[in-house]
């Protein structure tokens, strides 16, 4: 058994790993790291995480794989790993997380495709057909351009409204701002790998993009996740 963690912005989201899949997956906050330890009822090998949350975060994780006596491997982001190569100008300062979204990426579609993970910030990476990773966007996740619009503006308020193609309101024209800018940021991310690309979808607020995307996408749930359960084949 592999316990995978992906230490993000602001939750952390496990995984425990079995030889033929997932036993179970779950999601915590910061606050209740603790509760983790319940989970581990089976015997656990090995730990496998990620973490985008920082120093006290990374420091916490390691110090309850010391208290449990189970060994600890960090992903960090390489030149290659798993069919992936990593075009980035110094390949170790990808994120983490980008790194093994693209790995579980190249596991799950074999064409070229659009990675994007919307979360806390929405990231928006391009791997082409060869496993090469490209270049890629960091944005504000959606409701970080909600908050930025009623933190620094006088009249703005923090926004309730809903999606519409035009909006007639001030709600629902922050709301259908963030989206809009979001979707032509990865139609323009998606136009340099051509119109045969796919697009792959996870993240908080995925489910807030996916019923407005024109181009083909697979929402699939715990990206980070899924590569590192490819990167345990090889680590």
């Amino acid at each position: 058994m592999i316990l995978c963690l992906d230490a993000g912005n602001t939750r952390l989201k496990w995984g425990l790993l079995e030889a033929d899949g997932w036993r179970r997956q779950g999601v915590l906050s910061y606050q209740e790291l603790n509760l983790l330890l319940a989970e581990l009822a089976a015997p656990t090998s090995r730990i496998l995480a990620c973490n985008v949350a920082g120093e006290t975060v990374r420091q916490h994780i390691e110090a309850m794989a010391a208290g449990l006596k189970i060994p600890l491997t960090w992903l960090n982001s390489t030149a290659a790993a798993c069919g992936v190569s990593n075009g980035y100008d110094s390949p170790q300062q990808l994120g983490a997380d980008r790194w093994a979204a693209l790995i579980a990426a190249r596991s799950l579609h074999a064409g070229s495709c659009v990675v994007v993970m919307a979360g806390t910030a929405t990231t928006i990476d391009a791997l082409d057909g060869d496993g090469r990773f490209r270049g890629g966007l960091i944005l504000p996740g959606l409701s970080l351009m909600h908050a930025a619009l009623a933190r620094s503006t006088a009249d703005l308020p923090h926004a309730a409204g809903h999606y519409q193609s035009l909006p007639t309101n001030t709600d629902d024209a922050i709301v259908s701002g963030a989206i809009h800018a979001t979707l032509g940021a990865i139609e323009r991310m998606r136009a340099t790998l051509g119109e045969d690309a796919n697009c792959l979808l996870s993240g908080g607020a995925a489910g807030d993009l996916a019923p407005h995307l024109s181009l083909p996408f697979c929402l699939t749930n715990n990206l980070v996740l899924e590569g590192l359960a490819r990167f345990s084949q090889t680590a």
